[in-house]
C-alpha cells in the first residue's frame, strides 16, 4: 500500500505535470480491471465508456469546469451507486489533465479498498475520530493512474456524527483545495435507507441518484 498525499505540500496547488511526476503504484492489468468492473480507455465495448464520458461532460458543464465534490447514492441497497461512483472517478482520471479521488462513505457495504494494491490500514472514519490521523494517512494510490481512494477505515461506530462534523468539512476542503484539477466523488449508502447519505449531501456540490432498472 502507499499513501500519496504526503508527496506534495498542503499549501501549494500543483499542476497536472507535477501530479504525473508523483508516480504510481503498480497499475491493474486489463483482466483485473474487468474483474473489478472498472472501465478503461480503448476497451472493446465503447458504448458504456461513452455514456460515462457524456456524464463527465455534463458534470463539468454544470460545475463550469471547476473542480467539485459529487456524492453518488442509490435508491436501494445494491442499487449500483458504487459502480457508478468508481467508474466516474476512473473516467475523469482517463483525462491526463485531471485527477480524481473517491471517498468510501458506504458504512454498510464498503468496497473501495479493493482498488488499493496492498490494502490499507486507515480510512475516513479513523481520520474523523482521531486528532492524530492526518489527511496524508488516509489517501491511497490505486491500480488506476491518477485515481486516489480514501477507504472507509476501521472506526465506523458513530459515523453519522463524524460525517456531520466540522472536521469532515475541513477534510473535504483540504482534499479539493490541494489540487485545482482534482474531482472528488463520495460513494454513499442508499439515500432512503440511511441518515448518512442525507448528511453527506451537505459537503457535496452535486448529487447523482442511481435508480436501478
Amino acid at each position: 500500500m502507499r499513501n500519496v498525499e504526503q508527496e506534495m505540500p498542503v499549501q501549494k496547488q500543483v499542476s497536472s505535470s507535477e501530479i504525473n511526476n508523483m508516480g504510481e503504484v503498480d497499475t491493474f492489468s486489463p483482466s483485473e480491471l474487468e474483474r473489478l468492473k472498472i472501465l478503461k480507455g480503448g476497451q472493446r465495448n465503447n458504448k458504456i465508456l461513452n455514456i460515462f464520458r457524456e456524464i463527465r461532460t455534463e458534470l463539468l458543464k454544470r460545475s463550469k469546469k471547476k473542480n467539485f465534490v459529487c456524492m453518488v447514492s442509490s435508491i436501494t441497497h445494491e442499487g449500483g451507486a458504487s459502480y457508478i461512483a468508481k467508474n466516474l472517478a476512473a473516467v475523469f482520471a482517463l483525462d491526463k489533465a485531471k485527477t480524481s479521488l473517491i471517498i468510501d462513505g458506504n458504512l454498510y457495504a464498503p468496497s473501495l479498498d479493493r482498488l488499493i494494491i496492498g490494502g490499507s490500514n486507515l480510512g475516513i472514519t479513523d481520520y474523523l475520530s482521531s486528532q492524530k490521523v492526518e489527511v496524508k494517512d488516509v489517501v491511497y494510490a490505486t491500480g488506476v493512474p491518477r485515481l486516489r481512494v480514501v477507504p472507509i477505515g476501521q472506526n465506523s461506530e458513530g459515523a453519522a456524527e463524524y460525517f456531520s462534523s466540522e472536521q469532515m468539512r475541513r477534510f473535504i476542503e483540504e482534499l479539493r483545495d490541494r489540487y485545482h484539477d482534482r474531482y472528488i466523488f463520495i460513494d454513499a449508502p442508499p439515500v432512503i435507507e440511511s441518515s448518512e447519505a442525507r448528511i453527506l449531501t451537505e459537503v457535496a456540490d452535486m448529487v447523482i441518484l442511481v435508480v436501478p432498472h
